[in-house]
């Protein structure tokens, strides 16, 4: 009896996935195509207060200061022209 209960409890439980409905599945949010780069926007923000905040504590030096800043607004500006460029399109 207690074989029997046990193959039942086995054959339901590799049978149960066969009938669920793939309405009772959620269906995935659609992922953004600029996903990434919002990401890698919010990244270089972070870095750029870092930045800041090494330069007030006199963790670098002015020049090096400017240099590094230069590096990622200039990185940004692409980033964000990017972003521009996609949402153009879809919404063209």
């Amino acid at each position: 009896m207690l074989i029997a209960a046990a193959v039942v409890l086995i054959v339901l439980a590799f049978a149960l996935p066969l009938v669920v409905r793939a309405g009772g599945i959620p269906e995935e949010e659609p992922v953004s195509p600029t996903q990434h780069l919002d990401d890698r926007k919010a990244a270089i923000y972070s870095n750029l207060r870092d930045l800041l905040g090494e330069f007030q504590m006199g963790k670098m030096s002015e020049a090096d200061y400017r240099e590094s800043k230069a590096e990622l607004q200039k990185e940004l500006a692409g980033v964000l022209a990017r972003i521009e460029k996609i949402e153009g399109r879809k919404n063209a």
